[in-house]
């Protein structure tokens, strides 16, 4: 009886498995075969921030048993990186990876869906771009330049540069040539620095030669890698332009339209993996990485308060003036100020209260 039991077992158990063997197939078969390419705005060699797209491209490949594959291009093998967004708009590539403050030449409203000075931190930037109507607005803004956007890597709050020469007061920025990007370039240049937007490859060797006095990149595990600190010893922070980057995957609009409701799905999870995946890395990665830049003779310093003064008047007026005269960014502005306000007032209570006390304790050694 035993014998026979174990038999009809085995025979069910091998159907079934016939059954999924060929089940999967099938389902896989029902879907077309996508291939698309990406092109970054980033260099290979900074493996965090360009990663994201790999991560987001192999399990958007897994999820689809194949069907639906990214090929990743590190900037300047399709197009140089500054005509990122370019290439996706004309249908060049599909999609690209990179930051939307890089293309506040065109329009100042593509940064405020990544970065923006004094704006949300990156717990807040989700919460924005997710669930407070971000993502909403930004597609729409979007939709001018034949585009969708979705998150696709956080850094957390960033460091404020690197420095030939102490900053100790604001006098101290007037004339400084620094490579600052974006709106945040626009805030510095009103406080006497005159900025230069320079991709990450170029920044050392325009330090090296001394084009340029001061520059800001991310934090501390990319920082070291290219070797600033070689060079401009002064490590200041934090970068109040950048409380909570967002990286973008940015897709041509007719092409996510085409693709089959299974494979949006897919589309949408592996970008939300990447998003969470970065933010996770570089909190790992910057904790060793700053420790290590002190051991090699880096000089941190707070950037003076009368410097963060000054930032902050400033940009609230330069956020005042684009109010007034540029239409798009004025459609978004009021609902993410009033985000912002309402998430300020929020994590006031709970989250600074907790890390104010607790390292503070940590640092008093308990």
């Amino acid at each position: 009886m035993k014998s026979i039991d174990r038999r009809r077992f085995l025979s069910r158990s091998a159907l079934a498995g016939a059954a999924t063997a060929l089940a999967a197939p099938a389902v896989a078969q029902s879907q077309p075969e996508v291939r698309w390419r990406l092109t970054s705005g980033f260099p290979n060699n900074l493996d965090t921030i360009y990663g994201g797209a790999t991560v987001m491209a192999e399990a958007l490949s897994a999820m689809t048993g194949g069907r639906f594959q990214i090929q990743v291009f590190q900037a300047g093998e399709l197009v140089p990186g500054p005509q990122a967004i370019d290439a996706v708009q004309a249908g060049t590539v599909e999609i690209a990876h990179t930051c939307g403050y890089y293309f506040t030449g065109k329009n100042p409203t593509f940064a405020i869906g990544s970065a923006i000075p004094f704006g949300l931190n990156s717990r807040l930037q989700n919460a924005w771009l997710y669930h407070g109507g971000g993502n909403e607005a930004y597609d729409e803004f979007l939709s001018a330049y034949n585009m969708i956007g979705k998150p696709g890597g956080g850094t957390g709050a960033q460091m404020g540069g690197w420095y030939r020469k102490e900053i100790n007061s604001l006098a101290d920025l007037s004339g400084l040539k620094m490579r600052i990007a974006g709106v945040a370039g626009e805030v510095m240049s009103r406080l006497g620095v005159v900025p230069q937007q320079l991709p990450g490859g170029d920044i050392y060797p325009a330090l090296e030669r001394g084009t340029i006095d001061a520059a800001e990149w991310v934090g501390p595990y990319d920082d070291e890698r290219l070797g600033f600190y070689q060079i401009a010893p002064y490590y200041y922070y934090p970068a109040f332009w950048e409380g909570g980057l967002t990286i973008h995957f940015f897709i041509n609009r007719q092409q996510h339209d085409a693709l089959p409701e299974e494979f949006k799905a897919a589309l949408d999870t592996a970008c939300k993996a990447a998003n969470i995946n970065m933010q996770a890395l570089y909190d790992v990665k910057n904790k060793d990485a700053i420790r290590s830049l002190v051991g090699k003779g880096a000089q941190l310093r707070p950037l003076p308060m009368d410097v963060m003064q000054a930032a902050y008047k400033a940009t609230f007026e330069l956020y005042a003036e684009y109010s007034e005269r540029v239409p798009e960014w004025a459609a978004i502005y009021p609902g993410w100020k009033k985000f912002r306000d309402e998430g300020f007032e929020w994590f006031r209570v709970a989250e600074y209260s907790y890390e104010s006390y607790a390292y503070a304790a940590q640092a008093a050694g308990q």
